[in-house]
């Protein structure tokens, strides 16, 4: 019996370790549903105005950290973005807006303006320019926002490490929402819309993603973690396996 209660807390002990620390993420993005972003951060918009994010927020939107010279991900996002924002049900400035902070300190608001003109060519119908809104600032600006959010990036020589996604946000600055993924459908993400303009706060399924994908910085993609997979399977087994002797054991003392 004492080896029994041996494995069993030796089990409990390897799965309170088996999910990385969030202060331990290098690179990736950890939801931190139910946060407040800081309505305070000052930064530049794309016309070269001062403000604050309170000064802009007034309606559920959507939040995109990106970098607009960003030779990898960033680019296919905000088309994505451009996209969906152009097909979903809802009305810009009316019913959300879109606001797109660039994450990296070095980029001003005229790189900002260029790559505004570039996404909003793209979208066939009325959208107002003040729904979607670019941005810049500065390191401790952007660090306030990114550490908000969960967004963990890592500066190389002349490029960054990152990963992506789009944040559902309440008008009172509450992360109601994540959207990961390469593609967005337009039913989700007004769903998401709706969800935040309500205030609710609802987890993706990427939790469970996290689990099994770990994020390569160096191909920008998620690989399949194939240890931490195989580990949990032994996990699962070794549980049963204990289950079956503690239920034989009892029936043998009864017998």
């Amino acid at each position: 019996m004492k080896f029994l209660r041996c494995l069993f807390f030796l089990l409990i002990f390897i799965l309170s370790y088996s999910s990385l620390p969030a202060n331990e993420i290098e690179v990736g993005i950890d939801e931190k549903l139910g946060n407040i972003i800081p309505m305070d951060a000052v930064f530049q918009t794309s016309k070269g105005d001062t403000v604050s994010l309170k000064d802009i927020i007034d309606k559920p939107f959507l939040l995109a950290l990106v970098y607009y010279e960003c030779p990898g991900i960033c680019s296919p996002l905000l088309t994505e973005l451009s996209w969906v924002v152009d097909k979903v049900q809802l009305e810009p400035l009316e019913d959300f807006n879109v606001i797109t902070i660039s994450f990296d300190p070095r980029e001003t608001p005229e790189v900002a303006a260029k790559w505004k003109r570039n996404y909003f060519n793209s979208i066939r119908r009325n959208f107002p320019d003040e729904a979607w809104t670019f941005l810049t600032g500065d390191s401790l600006n952007i660090s306030k926002v990114t550490e908000a959010v969960g967004f963990y990036y890592k500066p190389t020589q002349d490029d960054f490490l990152h990963a992506g996604a789009l944040i559902a946000v309440s008008p009172e600055g509450k992360i109601s929402r994540y959207i990961f993924g390469s593609t967005y459908n337009p039913f989700d993400v007004k769903m998401a819309l709706l969800d935040a303009g309500s205030g609710k706060t609802n987890p993706t399924v990427a939790k469970v993603l996290q689990f099994c994908f770990s994020y390569d910085p160096d191909g920008r993609s998620y690989t399949l973690n194939i240890t931490r997979i195989i580990g949990s399977v032994m996990l699962i087994i070794l549980g049963i396996f204990l289950t079956v002797l503690l239920v034989k054991k009892r029936k043998d003392s009864k017998n």
